[in-house]
């Protein structure tokens, strides 16, 4: 996709946004209880690990979970929600139409997404590196050694821009292949099209394990960007970015406290403090101050698990995938995550 192409698309997001009136507080709330369902985005085509259709026809993956929890916040069960296939570059103009109530797709925090097409962010949910894989039979090192390659890039994503600074930052230059579609791209590379492939550090790890043997490849280490991975929102609703950020909070509270869908009858029957009390639903206030029931929390965590049961599931030991949790854990388990404070 040419540099014209991309702007285009960024005006006509740009576009929408003027003609599209900010939500008032409470109205997506609103809108999604009379409608009777979540429209979530999902992915047009497999983002394994995070958006993917498994065997039986049914999305799986980190993404998708953490919109059957945001589900099961509103409606008590995740049955409400519809996944919505969308391409990376129609995430924005589908957010502001109204065709998804929210994008939770792999999507990072950026300062253009914020200030030049009007986007809110909830917390970050993952916090991934963008990272190189190379065909190990070219012998890189570093991608200082790649200069006059051929480089696979997801368009219309943040990573165009990152390997073209980093690039000019090693004084050298690359050949960019720009693919859309995750499935082609990833074909692109591994039949040979490109030496490299540039994309979230997940996503190669994943597609190495998955597509081709392990010792083929070489992630490079360098280190072309941290980008947090975000919900996003219509601007102007401060309930709806209430209710996503007390969501996430909720699958961390639950982690961190030892609350998971398989112990979580019994604790709530029994809480060990008035805090979970609260939490669970057993005590007021929890639900009535964001529109939703106080044993919401309760719900997501019996239905949907607390974060560590989410990400086991999806990309961790209980995946095909077998990823580490590195900087995506918890506070005292030495990653970056913490839950909102429950008083």
């Amino acid at each position: 996709m040419s540099s014209t192409t991309y702007g285009l698309m960024a005006a006509a997001a740009l576009a929408a946004i003027g003609s599209t009136a900010s939500a008032e507080s409470g109205d997506t709330l609103a809108a999604v209880k009379e409608r009777g369902n979540l429209l979530c985005t999902g992915h047009d085509g497999s983002y394994l690990g995070f958006a993917e259709v498994d065997d039986q026809g049914e999305w799986q993956g980190m993404d998708i979970e953490l919109c059957r929890a945001v589900t099961t916040a509103i409606f008590g069960d995740p049955s409400h929600l519809t996944v919505i296939p969308i391409s990376w570059a129609q995430r924005w103009p589908s957010l502001q139409t109204g065709e998804v109530d929210m994008v939770i797709k792999a999507s990072g925090a950026t300062l253009s997404r914020d200030t030049e097409l009007g986007m809110q962010f909830s917390l970050s949910y993952y916090l991934g590196t963008t990272k190189i894989m190379a065909h190990k039979e070219l012998g890189l090192s570093t991608l200082a050694d790649a200069d006059g390659g051929t480089v696979c890039i997801p368009a219309g994503t943040t990573i165009q821009q990152q390997i073209a600074a980093y690039a000019s930052k090693l004084g050298i230059e690359l050949e960019p292949v720009l693919i859309e579609k995750t499935e082609e791209l990833e074909q692109a590379y591994f039949s040979g099209r490109c030496d490299l492939y540039a994309q979230w550090g997940p996503v190669l790890a994943i597609a190495r394990t998955a597509k081709s043997s392990v010792e083929d490849h070489d992630i490079l280490p360098d280190v072309l960007a941290v980008e947090p991975e975000v919900i996003v929102m219509r601007p102007g609703d401060d309930n709806w970015i209430d209710i996503a950020n007390w969501t996430l909070s909720a699958l961390w509270f639950a982690e961190q406290e030892g609350i998971n869908s398989e112990n979580v009858d019994e604790i709530k029957a029994d809480p060990p403090s008035p805090v979970v009390a609260k939490f669970l639903g057993e005590s007021p206030g929890m639900g009535t101050p964001l529109g939703l029931e106080d044993d919401w929390a309760y719900n997501v965590i019996k239905n949907v698990g607390n974060y560590a049961e989410i990400f086991d599931r999806t990309l961790g030991e209980g995946s095909p995938y077998q990823m580490d949790r590195e900087m995506t854990a918890l506070w005292n388990d030495g990653g970056v995550l913490y839950p909102y404070v429950i008083d």
